[in-house]
């Protein structure tokens, strides 16, 4: 008997890193988890090696229309949506002088927009249930966790946009838990320090770009973190996975630091 058993889930960027790691948790604990990646050949891969139910859903979400594609797939596939985890997410990193308008709005598209999308795109399916529960006098929570990062939330050189987009899902994730308290949707955010993919890049439109955490930034880990070093992608899903059990339904609104300690007892 699994914890998640019955629950539908969406992991955005799932294919790989912690979004692969929390769709495995995820499965493994009773979960059916819709797999999402840019490359569809990839996400297929990893559905295929992962033991659990899975549907895959192939594209890039920063495209009009395509958040909205996602959810109906799991919604024909599935019925209902229980949790939703927008991880997908990249870096283009830069000084600010030498930063390009694109990469700023890259950053602001994939960190920002898309799990503003996402969100609104699950909305009916998160939302009407609640109402009809609400008047029967049942709770069943939901669950909304956005992926931010250290830099979001303390600002890092040389990534600019990628603070800004991820320090932008901080103030979605706490107007959202406002708004959707009522339906019983816990909405957090998690901000990581994790080595997704190492040195791992990917073509996205044409350009080279980075999907972890820098090796040069790698390096300083063990001055930078008590814990002696980054988390693990596996490490990363656990905090996620934390937020999106039973015991979180009366935590919404808060931003859970999972880091090893870095930056602990800073202001954030």
């Amino acid at each position: 008997m699994g914890i998640l058993d019955g629950k539908v889930a969406i992991v955005t960027g799932s294919a790989r890193g912690i979004g692969r790691a929390t769709a495995e948790l995820f499965t493994s604990q009773g979960a059916k988890v819709l797999i999402n990646d840019l490359d569809t050949d990839v996400a297929q891969q990893t559905a295929a090696e992962i033991d659990g139910e899975t549907i895959v859903y192939g594209g890039d979400l920063t495209k009009p229309g395509v958040c909205d594609e996602l959810v109906a797939k799991v919604i024909d596939a599935w019925g209902r949506i229980d949790i939703l985890v927008n991880n997908a997410g990249y870096t283009i990193d830069a000084p600010i002088h030498k930063m390009t308008d694109d990469a700023f709005q890259r950053m602001l598209d994939i960190h920002s927009i898309v799990p503003f999308r996402m969100c609104r795109a699950v909305a009916p399916h998160m939302r009407e249930p609640a109402k009809v529960e609400r008047e029967q006098g049942v709770e069943v929570f939901r669950k909304i966790v956005n992926i931010s990062s250290i830099s979001g939330t303390m600002g890092n050189a040389g990534q600019a946009n990628y603070a800004t987009g991820k320090s932008g899902v901080v103030g979605l994730t706490k107007t959202l838990a406002k708004e959707w308290g009522q339906f019983k949707i816990n909405v957090n955010a998690a901000r990581l320090t994790a080595d997704k993919d190492g040195d791992n890049t990917m073509e996205i439109d044409g350009q080279t770009v980075q999907l972890g955490i820098p090796s040069q930034m790698r390096q300083l880990a063990p001055a930078l973190i008590p814990m002696g070093r980054p988390g693990t992608p596996a490490e990363a899903a656990g905090g996620v996975f934390l937020l999106c059990t039973p015991w979180a339904d009366y935590i919404t609104g808060q931003v859970l630091t999972i880091s090893g300690g870095q930056f602990g007892g800073m202001t954030s």
